[in-house]
């Protein structure tokens, strides 16, 4: 048996390493083959994670336009009453056109608060969720956006019937406007329930 420390052997010995150091110079993607393209894909990968991730702040320039379109909504709607407050003292103004003018500006101030709600819940949704916010504005999910809005929708619906029903000059589309709010409330309902999530089997 030849003796390992033999010349031939340091000899055979120290070509073997000479070849392998030469390829590795010569070939170097034949050694990283297997981490250059795993290392330039995590790359890539993070890279457009992290772009992706940044276009969830354009939500920030629709949600406080809708905020913005709130607060003039509600001004308007509130300079509306107390100028019919004013009308109504001053002027005498009838019962029943007093309350068209003041119908009309809560479905202002309503509709207002849809946009406020909106606008809320966009910003919550996609940009910030630790906002000061009373409990029932703090949205986490779509549905909760989706309750709040039917419940204000509604509301909105209600008082334009109401309108509608006292004032004289529209008596005879009372019937009309019955039918189509109720339909519209009808269909609200339906898909509310529809579309409902079903609770998590962790909440009590």
């Amino acid at each position: 048996m030849q003796n390992l420390g033999s010349p031939d052997v340091l000899r055979v010995s120290r070509e073997c390493t000479w070849a392998v150091s030469l390829k590795d110079t010569a070939y170097p993607w034949t050694t990283r083959a297997d981490s250059f393209p795993t290392t330039r894909h995590s790359d890539y990968t993070a890279l457009m994670r992290k772009i992706v991730g940044l276009t969830r702040y354009t939500v920030f320039v629709p949600a406080i336009a809708s905020i913005l379109g709130a607060l003039l909504l509600m001004a308007q709607g509130s300079i509306a009453v107390v100028v019919a407050i004013i009308n109504s003292i001053v002027d005498q103004t009838p019962l029943k056109d007093v309350i068209v003018e003041v119908l009309t500006a809560v479905d202002a101030i309503l509709l207002g608060t849809v946009l406020l709600v909106i606008g809320y819940g966009l910003y919550e949704l996609f940009v910030d969720t630790n906002i000061d916010v009373p409990p029932w504005l703090q949205i986490k999910d779509l549905d909760d956006l989706k309750s709040k809005l039917i419940g204000v929708v509604v509301a909105i619906i209600a008082v334009v019937f109401v309108g509608v029903l006292v004032d004289s000059n529209r008596a005879g589309d009372v019937l009309a406007y019955g039918a189509g709010a109720g339909a519209i409330v009808l269909g609200l309902g339906v898909f509310a329930w529809a579309t409902k999530k079903a609770p998590s089997p962790n909440t009590k």
